[in-house]
């Protein structure tokens, strides 16, 4: 840490005006959380006194313990989607990459193949050229937006 100070003064950053900034944005996004739970606590209250004038207090305990149970069985249920959806994208990448370094490996281990015989060259390499560019530009038919 000693080294980076005098690092960044050659470099013309000022390493406590950066940290005073960070440190006093994170206690205003301290203050503006708390006091946002405060104001959350209090409707949650007020909702449980408005549903205890109408339909008693048990009642209205039972039914915002039930509705905050569903919103949390339905943040669960939205971070799994959410986290197999970004595992079936990321399978996918993979899958991808793999058939990528396939198809290369196969085109140069049948290159030198090709480039013996000038009927193969001039079928073959107009051919190559054209799956390079399927395979660079992704090899889906839709035009990119």
């Amino acid at each position: 840490m000693h080294l980076l100070a005098p690092l960044a003064a050659l470099l013309g950053i000022e390493v406590e005006a950066i940290t005073e900034r960070v440190r006093n944005t994170v206690i205003v996004n301290a203050v503006m959380i708390g006091l946002a739970l405060i104001g959350v606590s209090f409707l949650i209250a007020a909702g449980f006194f408005a549903l205890a004038d109408l339909y008693g207090t048990i009642y209205a305990a039972l039914i915002l313990a039930a509705a905050f149970l569903v919103l949390a069985l339905a943040v669960y249920l939205g971070t799994r989607i959410g986290e197999s959806r970004r595992r079936r994208e990321l399978a996918g990448k993979r899958r991808s990459s793999e058939t990528s370094a396939f198809v290369t490996t196969a085109a140069l281990t049948a290159l030198p193949v090709v480039l013996k015989s000038p009927l193969a060259r001039t079928i073959a390499l107009p051919a190559v050229a054209f799956a390079a560019y399927l395979l660079v530009r992704g090899g889906s038919d839709a035009p990119e937006e």
